[in-house]
């Protein structure tokens, strides 16, 4: 029998910078009359590790380039906002209004990953510096307080081509294998797998997403019980990347 997957919201109260983000969680976790088991997996939104790490940005100090200027007019963004994702991304394609395509981390994303929501007004939230440091970092020290070995999932938001709304994706892992490699195994009918790898990762991403919400809902984490995951202590978030010219998209629009 399958054991049955479990997703708990873990609502917690305002993040504030600089705060220890494993201690909220964990007290979060504790008041909800949940414990920690092995192979739990806590998916956490990329947001509150920003926030808790002074990835803010304050935009009324950004000084807007001329081609930020130009950018904001044609795509009806704050120019300081814009600047922002300039010096965060590592490539620009084009847009739409209010949304700017990015290469930011190596992972094709909206605006460079930076939001305004959640955050005081005036200001911006980036993706954290360095997201696996920040998984991993967040992992041990979980792992240090409660003795249970889990895994890390930190989660932002994407949007998939000629595909309305927004779903969960992994922007960083730690402690379990992010890719389950199907190449070679046989399906129902025994005809031989060729290119399948399954995404373990984004899709436990998505599914915590789906109880984060998008708006005041202050679940900035999530307890995933039972997931299909395989711990490892050296698994990279690297795994999960593909070369441009191998992914379907990026090759096709020579991206």
């Amino acid at each position: 029998m399958v054991d049955k997957m479990e997703i708990f919201p873990i609502k917690t109260p305002i993040i504030k910078p600089g705060e220890n983000l494993a201690e909220i969680i964990l007290e979060a976790i504790y008041s909800q009359g949940l414990k920690l088991q092995d192979s739990d997996v806590i998916a956490v939104a990329s947001k509150a590790v920003s926030i808790a790490t002074n990835r803010i940005a304050n935009l009324r100090k950004i000084e807007p380039s001329k081609r930020a200027l130009k950018l904001a007019r044609r795509y009806s963004l704050e120019p300081e906002f814009v600047e922002l994702i300039l010096r965060e991304s590592e490539k620009i394609y084009g847009g739409v209004k209010k949304a700017i395509l990015t290469i930011k981390n190596g992972i094709l994303t909206v605006n460079a990953g930076i939001d305004h929501k959640n955050t005081p007004e005036g200001f911006a939230a980036l993706w954290p510096l360095n997201p696996q440091v920040e998984a991993d970092r967040l992992r041990r020290q979980i792992e240090t307080k409660t003795g249970r070995k889990i895994g890390i999932l930190i989660v932002d938001s994407e949007v998939s081509p000629l595909r309305l709304g927004t779903r969960g994706f992994a922007l960083a892992i730690s402690g379990f294998k992010p890719i389950r490699d199907y190449r070679n195994e046989r399906d129902i009918y025994g005809r031989k797998i060729l290119i399948t790898l399954h995404s373990i990762a984004d899709d436990l991403a998505s599914a915590a997403h789906a109880v984060m919400g998008e708006s005041a809902e202050q679940i900035p984490a999530v307890l995933i019980r039972n997931a299909p995951i395989t711990l490892d202590e050296n698994a990279k978030s690297k795994e999960m990347k593909i070369e441009s010219g191998k992914c379907v998209y990026a090759g096709s629009f020579k991206l």
